[in-house]
Order: structure tokens, then C-alpha cells, then sequence
């Protein structure tokens, strides 16, 4: 048993900054480097890139940056665990066997979590009678059955901790929970046993920490924000120690900063009850976290008390749910927001005379209250960008919509200077869909590969 254990956050979603994960490895210490790549959107991304291409269906940033640090793994021994799989972990997982390969590096396991991919057992699971209820609205899957593009449980920590027992030192899933791969480690390395609820709340803090990469190290902060560097932040580490205490801080020399602050804010990131922050092993309650600014971008966490986790898996599924576009003309001259306004009243009304009707049309006037809607203050903005945006089951009503934009140029009021992107296209609309399976249910494998 290593104590403590540097466990690194290398990137926080699917297209974060590329330079993390080699600065992680090559500017300190680490035993572990995390790259926490999918959101709920990214599952139905990736499931139809792989619909297209049987090939794909993972992100393919993690193959550019396994070969910059593939070698710095395998020199200083730092293990990598990633869901950057996806829908298709093995095709990911082989990628990387043969980048490992190419570099020469034949030393490398690779270890595969298999498992959570429900798509091939849907039907069985509906005929058995697993209705999959959202969580919202109780709808039942059955219902959208017919559109359903992907469906996945979200897996935890313990199948990966089975691959680290397996000797991998790369281990990449598929939809496995952003805190579970930060978790993993701690119960492989001090030997956590399953109703270690405390403990185990412990690990899922640290892993809400790192989950989102420098969001917790100065990224993105609502403090004082314009006093930090932030042209090479440090992305954050937690040492992590035996009894679930642990400490968050950064490589030294590089940008950012790790207060009480950063680490407050993270936490409160993503969070609805926060007595109940439910995943497959626990139930961490975020009011007992203590934090204790240790100054020189060190942050002591501490105090974490948890609960039994539910018997449930939640499951992630997404659908098609018909088509969207989005347009958008750049006003700049006096009275920009008047003509925006005036621009986005003639198009509604030639899309009612054509007889188009949409589920959805909604318009935003950015520069003047696309965030903030009816909460924005009254300005007169020196240039409005007028972005409006249709939904409809019916693509050639959504298709209609995008010819009826660049009309407005000339046949609509004055002082168009952006037609940005030319005409949209039609795109395909994903919804999500949350619902639950019983554990029990659900099983997974594990498969190492030799390179």
C-alpha cells in the first residue's frame, strides 16, 4: 500500500485543452492521471459516429494524447484510467495497443471494462418487463423504442479497481461514472472494501474535484478570476490517504491557483440534494465536507460521511427526437436591436403565410439578452447578432426554414454585416432520456490486452 497517492485530473470533458495530460505527467509526481471525457450528449455523439462507422464510437482526442505520454506512463509509472471508450471502449482500447505498439512500447496492459452497453439487451430487458421509466416524467422507453439511439448504465469504480488487479496500467471504459475512475485507485491502492461508505464517499469527493480538469485550480472562477495566470494552468491533484482524507493541489511554476475558494466552487458544480449525491457505491453527504486551506495551492478535504448506495444503476439513454437549425445575421449600425426585432417579426410571419409550423421556434438577440433573457438590462447595443432557431419532427419544414434567412440580407431592414456560416443545414435532434436498472441486472467484464 502506497501512501498517499497522486492522482491527477488530465483532461475534464471531450475536447478540453490537449496540453493537460503531458504537463500532468512530466511537471511532478503522479501515480495516477484521470481523463474524464463523456456527458450524457457526448453517449449519443459518439453512438452515431459509430452507427456511421462501426470503427468509432469513442473519443478520438484520447488517441492523440496517448501518444504523447504513452512513453512518460510507461518511464515513470504512472497508471492512466480513462472513459474516454465511450460506446465502443474495445475499439479504443485496440487504437491504443497499436499506438503503444508503434512507439515500441511492449511493456504496456491495457485493460477493457465491458458491460454497460444496454443496446444489444433492450428488447430482452423490455420483454422481461424493465419498463426503464424516465426519472422525470415516468414516460416508459417502450414508447420511444422506435428512436432510441443508445442506452447505458453508468458504471462505478469496482470494475476498473478488477482491472488494476488485473495488472493493467491503462484501463478504458465506457460510460462509467466522472467520479468513479478518480475512486478507483484509492480502493485498489488502500484496500477500501465495499461498505466502506465513508471512505468510499471520500474517493467520490475527490473525484467531483478533479472530474471537470482546472475548473477546481482557477479555471472558469467567479472569484478574482483576472489575478491568475491562466495560459498554462495546473490542472488539479488530489494525495489522496488511507483514512479518505486528502489534499488538492497543482504542479509547481504552473497558472491557476488552488484555494478553499476553487475547491468550494467545484463542489458545488453539478450537485442537486446535497445530502444525497448518489453513485453505484455510496451515498456521499457533501454537507459533512470540511476544507482547510493549507496555503501554496493546498487544500486539505476531510470530514466526508456516506451512506448505502441504491440498488440501481442509472442509465443514460438518448433518442432521435426529430430536426433543429439554427440561423443567424449580424446587425451592426444605429438602432441594431430594432432592426434584429424587426428582421425576426418579418421571418415568423413568411414562415406562417408558407404554412410551416415548428414544435419549437425560439430567438435570441445576442449582445443584447441571449442569457439573460427578460432579466437583461435596457441597453442600445452598438451591434446585435439575431440568432433564431426551429424544431420540428418534419425536416423539409426545418429545410424551408434555413432558405428563408439569407433573404433577409436584402429584402429586410438595413445594416446586415454577418451571414455567418452561410445557410444552415438541418440537424438531427438527440433528447435524453434518464431511467434506472437494478443492479443485478447488469454485469460487467473485464478484458486486458497485451501490446
Amino acid at each position: 500500500m502506497r501512501s498517499p497517492i497522486r492522482i491527477a485530473s488530465g483532461q475534464g470533458f471531450w475536447g478540453d485543452w490537449l496540453s493537460a495530460p503531458l504537463l500532468q505527467v512530466t511537471r511532478g509526481p503522479v501515480d495516477y492521471l484521470v481523463m474524464d471525457y463523456l456527458a450524457e450528449v457526448t453517449m449519443s455523439i459518439l453512438q452515431k459516429q459509430r452507427q456511421r462507422d462501426p470503427r468509432l464510437g469513442y473519443a478520438r482526442d484520447l488517441l492523440t494524447v496517448f501518444r504523447d505520454i504513452a512513453p512518460y506512463l510507461v518511464e515513470r509509472n504512472v497508471r492512466l484510467i480513462t472513459n474516454g471508450g465511450g460506446v465502443n471502449p474495445m475499439a479504443a482500447a485496440e487504437e491504443l495497443v497499436k499506438i503503444a505498439h508503434s512507439l515500441g512500447l511492449r511493456q504496456l496492459r491495457i485493460g477493457v471494462v465491458l458491460g454497460d452497453d444496454l443496446m444489444p439487451r433492450i428488447d430482452k430487458l423490455l420483454a422481461a418487463g424493465y419498463e426503464f421509466r424516465h426519472l422525470e416524467t415516468g414516460q416508459p422507453l417502450c414508447e420511444i423504442r422506435d428512436r432510441l439511439l443508445s442506452a447505458n448504465a453508468y458504471f462505478g469504480a469496482f470494475p476498473i479497481v478488477e482491472a488494476l488487479r488485473q495488472g493493467a496500467q491503462v484501463v478504458v471504459t465506457g460510460r462509467t461514472t466522472d467520479t468513479g475512475i478518480t475512486l478507483a485507485p484509492m480502493i485498489y491502492e488502500f484496500g477500501w472494501k465495499e461498505n466502506d461508505y465513508d471512505l468510499l464517499s471520500a474517493g467520490v469527493v475527490a473525484g467531483h474535484i478533479l472530474e471537470c480538469g482546472a475548473q477546481a485550480s482557477g479555471g472558469n472562477f467567479l472569484g478574482d478570476w483576472a489575478s491568475l495566470d491562466l495560459v498554462e494552468p495546473g490542472f488539479p491533484i488530489v494525495e489522496a490517504y488511507p483514512d479518505g482524507s486528502f489534499i488538492v493541489t497543482k504542479h509547481e511554476g504552473t497558472g491557476g491557483a488552488v484555494t478553499r475558494e476553487t475547491v468550494a466552487e467545484q463542489l458545488l458544480y453539478e450537485i442537486a440534494d446535497p445530502h444525497e449525491y448518489i453513485t453505484p457505491e455510496c451515498i456521499a453527504d457533501f454537507t459533512t465536507i470540511r476544507l482547510e486551506d493549507l496555503g501554496n495551492n493546498r487544500v486539505r478535504v476531510f470530514g466526508i460521511r456516506g451512506r448505502p448506495p441504491t440498488p440501481f444503476y442509472k442509465v443514460s439513454a438518448s433518442y432521435a427526437a426529430g430536426y433543429m437549425a439554427v440561423g443567424t445575421l449580424v446587425y451592426s449600425a444605429p438602432g441594431a436591436l430594432q432592426r434584429a426585432q424587426v428582421a425576426d417579426a418579418i421571418l415568423r410571419e413568411r414562415l406562417r403565410r408558407l404554412g410551416l409550423q415548428f414544435e419549437e421556434t425560439r430567438t435570441e438577440f445576442v449582445g443584447y439578452n441571449a442569457c439573460h433573457g427578460p432579466l437583461a438590462k435596457p441597453i442600445e447595443p452598438n451591434e446585435v447578432m439575431l440568432r433564431i432557431a426551429v424544431r420540428s419532427p418534419d425536416y423539409a419544414a426545418v429545410d424551408r426554414f434555413t432558405r428563408e434567412l439569407a433573404p433577409l440580407i436584402l429584402t429586410g431592414p438595413p445594416g446586415v454585416t454577418g451571414f455567418s456560416g452561410g445557410r444552415p443545414k438541418p440537424s438531427e435532434v438527440v433528447a435524453y432520456f434518464p431511467t434506472l436498472i437494478p443492479k443485478e441486472v447488469v454485469h460487467h467484464e473485464v478484458r486486458i490486452l497485451e501490446v
